[in-house]
């Protein structure tokens, strides 16, 4: 049985994967003995999953702007990945993995092209590749083994800037001109960043049948800005370039899991809570450029089917609670002296629900 922790670009929020590698192996209890999943002398962990969404909810704070849906100035994001990731057992103690995202994600807008006007027609950017690529080694801090209940996993990981953050695409400035310009931060399919990946994994077994997983992980990326534009090949305006917002921020992020299964036999149910966020302010260096800093927390059902060496899982992540806070930008025009309108906050669309299924074999 695995729990894979993922966590998803839940819209403008650039949440981004951060793969199919955490908790690889964690053991099913019988009759408080370890599973063959302990005596399994398989070296190799190969796992393929894929994940879509579609976002386009507008979120001030934890405020929805419904306002935007009915007249269609929503911007809406589909985002569909594939991840690919392989862990290597070198002994009973360590392992170490590597996760290669494959992304391909639309932006449909109108601000972006013509402007928001009821006449004006949507019109959509696209981006593919390959993402930021992160490699972890793992160390088993309670290992799994016969008559014990549970276990703990770390992992520490570099997450390399492999994925393209500065994918341009069209803009329409008419209906028959247009302007290549950088796409959007949500659906570039890299940061730009260098990044240190730290995270924990447990499982608790309170009998045959019901059991307690956790996961948590935090991306620490260092660098500020990537100095890619935001003006979709336009001009940069002084106020941009005032509070830093003409250039794309590099963000951490984190993840937090918990919950309960439930097994029978092969087969094992999931419920639990996710709660993913973009900071405003990053743990190391400097926060400034364009960012949404977001969370979502959300209930996530899931379930899990074993067959011999194979491994079929699902995840449908419910958000319950969206918000979308100031961003360092926003904090700086809020407190300008010039600044008369008050309380600065922009907004983020986020989905109403994100689908991850995959499969994972062991040899």
């Amino acid at each position: 049985m695995a729990f894979y922790t993922h966590a998803n670009a839940q819209g403008c929020v650039a949440i981004r994967t951060v793969g199919g590698l955490n908790t690889m192996e964690h053991a099913m209890m019988h009759d408080g003995q370890a599973s063959h999943e302990i005596k399994d002398s398989s070296k190799w962990d190969l796992n393929i999953s894929g994940r879509y969404f579609k976002s386009y909810k507008h979120f001030s704070g934890t405020t929805e702007n419904t306002q935007r849906v009915i007249d269609g100035t929503d911007v809406r994001n589909f985002s569909r990945t594939v991840d690919v990731s392989l862990v290597r057992k070198i002994n009973e103690q360590w392992s170490i993995g590597m996760d290669l995202p494959l992304i391909s994600n639309e932006r449909s807008s109108k601000y972006e092209h013509m402007g928001n006007a009821t006449a004006n027609p949507r019109f959509s950017t696209f981006a593919q590749g390959i993402g930021d690529i992160r490699i972890t080694a793992y160390k088993w801090i309670i290992a799994p083994k016969a008559g014990s209940k549970g276990n703990l996993l770390g992992g520490v990981g570099i997450k390399l800037p492999t994925g393209n953050y500065q994918a341009t695409d069209l803009f329409h400035t008419s209906l028959t001109a247009t302007r290549v310009g950088p796409v959007d931060q949500s659906i570039q399919p890299g940061d730009g960043g260098l990044g240190l990946s730290l995270e924990l994994n447990g499982f608790r077994a309170i009998n045959n049948t019901w059991s307690l997983y956790g996961n948590a992980y935090y991306l620490i990326n260092p660098r500020d800005n990537n100095g890619v534009s935001t003006t979709r090949g336009a001009v940069a305006s002084a106020t941009a370039i005032k509070f830093t917002t003409n250039v794309m921020s590099v963000p951490d992020q984190y993840l937090l899991r918990g919950g309960v299964n439930y097994m029978a036999n092969a087969l094992t149910l999931s419920l639990g809570g996710r709660y993913e966020c973009i900071p405003v302010f990053d743990l190391i260096g400097k926060s400034t450029g364009f960012r949404r800093p977001g969370n979502v927390l959300a209930i996530e059902p899931g379930a899990n089917y074993s067959y011999k060496k194979f491994n079929f899982y699902a995840y449908a992540p419910i958000p319950v609670r969206r918000e979308r806070p100031q961003s360092y930008a926003d904090i700086l025009q809020t407190n300008d002296p010039a600044n008369t309108k008050g309380l600065i906050r922009g907004d983020a669309a986020f989905a109403d629900y994100s689908i991850s299924i995959g499969v994972g074999y062991k040899f």
